[in-house]
């Protein structure tokens, strides 16, 4: 972390608006729109884009990632820094937020290190076309919430998680899952670092959908980390059907 990074100024800067349900969505990406540098997006970040996560995450109940990222990122054993547990301690919450993984095929094992390694019961969103025996392995380590028949329901997912307390979601991909909650209208705010690096290649965007989902965001900072640029968007039009 940097001497230039306000620890106080940022866990401000990223407060949640208000009780939610409300879905929050962190990626990094390069200059030229690279999620990812050798396949990882922690590759294009540094120290203070690695702290501001952790403080991004302890704004939220639950942490929610494709398992496609799952893979990718290693996010067994996942948690906030000390001092964001800590904080979280003292807002009331439990000192880490849990993680979950959407999956409709549920290809990640109960012994995986999302599960094993896990600092709070994880979360396993999928649907009830999701094999049997897969399902009923992963209940026995995790909360499995079962949203739509064929695929995954992302708008009856975020009413369920919510209607058993966790209302503050955070998104943190892959492109597939952030395509789909685009595509989904579900999307309150945005939260992008901006590296400074030029990748090239064949890497993908932050978000991926096989149809444009144009929807109107609003830029709330700009914040000028020591070599990072940190944006914050949020939502600027109302949900569809609102």
């Amino acid at each position: 972390m940097s001497a230039g990074f306000d620890l106080d100024r940022m866990r401000a800067a990223y407060a949640v608006p208000h009780d939610g349900p409300w879905l929050r969505v962190n990626f990094v990406s390069s200059l030229d729109g690279a999620a990812t540098l050798g396949g990882r997006s922690g590759a294009l970040g540094d120290a203070d884009d690695q702290r501001l996560m952790s403080v991004i995450r302890s704004t939220a109940d639950l942490v929610l990632v494709g398992s496609g990222t799952v893979l990718a990122e290693g996010y067994g054993g996942a948690a906030v820094d000390p001092a964001d547990a800590a904080w979280r301690v003292s807002q009331g919450m439990p000192p880490q937020p849990r993680f979950g993984v959407v999956s409709s095929r549920l290809g990640l094992g109960p012994r995986h290190a999302f599960f094993a390694d896990a600092v709070a019961r994880p979360v396993v969103v999928t649907s009830e076309s999701a094999p049997d025996a897969e399902r009923a392995a992963l209940a026995e380590v995790a909360e499995v919430v079962v949203c739509g028949a064929d695929r995954v329901d992302l708008v009856r997912a975020v009413v369920d998680l919510a209607a058993t307390g966790l209302r503050s979601v955070l998104c943190e991909g892959g492109p597939g899952l952030f395509g789909a909650l685009i595509a989904a209208d579900l999307v309150d705010e945005f939260c992008l670092t901006l590296s400074p690096k030029l990748v090239g290649g064949a890497a993908a965007r932050v978000a991926a959908s096989a149809a444009e989902h144009p929807r109107g965001m609003r830029l709330a900072h700009a914040i000028e980390g020591e070599r990072m640029l940190f944006l914050r968007y949020v939502r600027g039009e109302h949900r569809a059907g609102d």
